[in-house]
C-alpha cells in the first residue's frame, strides 16, 4: 500500500475536460487514476501526459461505469493499491442526443451551435444510455467508493454537472418542489424519478407525465437535474465528506460539438479547485469556481 500522497480518481479522463482535470491535478502533486471506457484511448492519454507534460504519477485503469463488474474491479484496485481515495471526480458523461451528420468544424462555433440545436435528435435508446451513464453510473460508482473516501482525512466528491441541470429547466412546480426539498428527499426517490423519466420517454409521454423540460437535450437535462439532487442528498447523508457539483461552463470539446468559448483546461478549473480545496462547504452547485444556485 502506497504512501500519504493525495489520490484522485477521474472518470472519462482520456480527453476533453477530464483530461484537463487529470493534468492539472497531477501538476499539483496528486496521484491520479485516469479512467476511461476505451483501454487504448486511456493508455494513449497516459502516454501524452508523460511525453508532453512530464507527468508520470498518473495511472490508467479501465472503467465502464454502466457495468457493475467493471466498477467492482476498479474499487478492488484502489483498495489494494492505496487503501483510500481522497478525491473522486465524476466527469464521464454522454449527451443523450445525436446529429444526422458531422458538424463542419470550419465554420464559427456560434453557427455550429445553432446547427447542433436545430438538427440534433433524441430517442429512447439515447435517453436510456444517457441516464445509465450520467446518473445511475455516477451513483453506483460513488456508492461503491464511499468506504475508501471515508478512509481519507479529507474525502471529496466532485460531480461535473451542467447549467442544463438547473431546476429552471424543469417547468413543473411539483417535481421541482420535491427535488429541491433535500431534507425529505431520499436516494430511492431520485432513482424512481429517473426510471419514471425513462418510462415516459419510452411511451412518448414526457409532457403528459409531468416532465416539462425545456426543449432540446431533454434526457441530458434530466440526467443532470437528477445528478444535482443526488449530490445534495449524498452531501447530507455523509457529512464527513465534501460533496459538490460544478458546471465547467461552455467548453470547446468534442462532447459539445466543438462549440463554446472556453478551452478544456479552462473548463477543468472549477472541478480542480473543488478537488484541491482544504476546506469549504458541501452540497453546493458551482459555476466554475463561483457558488451558484440549483
Amino acid at each position: 500500500m502506497e504512501g500519504k500522497k493525495r489520490i484522485a480518481l477521474v472518470t472519462g479522463g482520456n480527453r476533453g475536460i477530464g483530461f484537463g482535470i487529470c493534468k492539472q491535478l497531477a501538476f499539483k502533486g496528486v496521484t491520479v487514476i485516469l479512467t476511461a471506457r476505451d483501454e487504448k484511448r486511456g493508455k494513449e492519454a497516459i502516454k501524452k501526459l508523460s511525453d508532453e507534460f512530464g507527468l508520470t504519477d498518473v495511472i490508467f485503469h479501465q472503467l465502464n461505469i454502466t457495468d457493475n463488474s467493471s466498477i467492482t474491479s476498479l474499487v478492488d484496485f484502489v483498495k489494494d493499491r492505496f487503501g483510500k481515495l481522497d478525491i473522486l471526480v465524476n466527469n464521464a458523461a454522454v449527451g443523450g442526443a445525436d446529429v444526422p451528420q458531422p458538424l463542419d468544424l470550419e465554420i464559427p462555433w456560434e453557427e455550429r451551435l445553432d446547427i447542433l440545436l436545430k438538427t440534433h435528435y433524441e430517442n429512447y435508446e439515447l435517453a436510456e444510455a444517457c441516464l445509465k451513464t450520467n446518473y445511475f453510473g455516477v451513483k453506483y460508482l460513488t456508492e461503491a467508493l464511499l468506504p475508501l473516501l471515508k478512509s481519507s482525512d479529507s474525502g471529496k466528491v466532485v460531480n461535473v454537472s451542467s447549467n442544463y441541470g438547473k431546476l429552471k429547466h424543469l417547468n413543473n412546480e411539483e417535481p421541482v418542489k420535491e427535488l429541491d426539498d433535500i431534507n425529505n428527499l431520499a436516494l430511492e426517490r431520485i432513482d424512481d424519478l429517473a426510471k419514471f423519466f425513462l418510462k415516459s420517454c419510452k411511451e412518448n409521454a414526457l409532457e403528459q407525465n409531468g416532465w416539462k423540460i425545456s426543449e432540446g437535450f431533454r434526457a441530458y437535462k434530466a440526467s443532470k437535474i437528477l445528478l444535482n439532487a443526488y449530490t445534495r442528498v449524498t452531501a447530507k447523508n455523509h457529512p464527513s465528506l465534501r460533496v459538490n457539483c460544478v458546471t465547467p461552463g461552455h467548453v470547446n470539446t468534442g462532447f459539445s460539438g466543438h462549440t463554446g468559448p472556453l478551452t478544456a483546461d479552462e473548463g477543468a478549473e472549477g472541478a480542480v479547485t473543488l478537488a484541491l480545496a482544504d476546506d469549504g462547504p458541501t452540497g453546493l452547485f458551482y459555476e466554475r469556481t463561483e457558488i451558484s444556485t440549483f
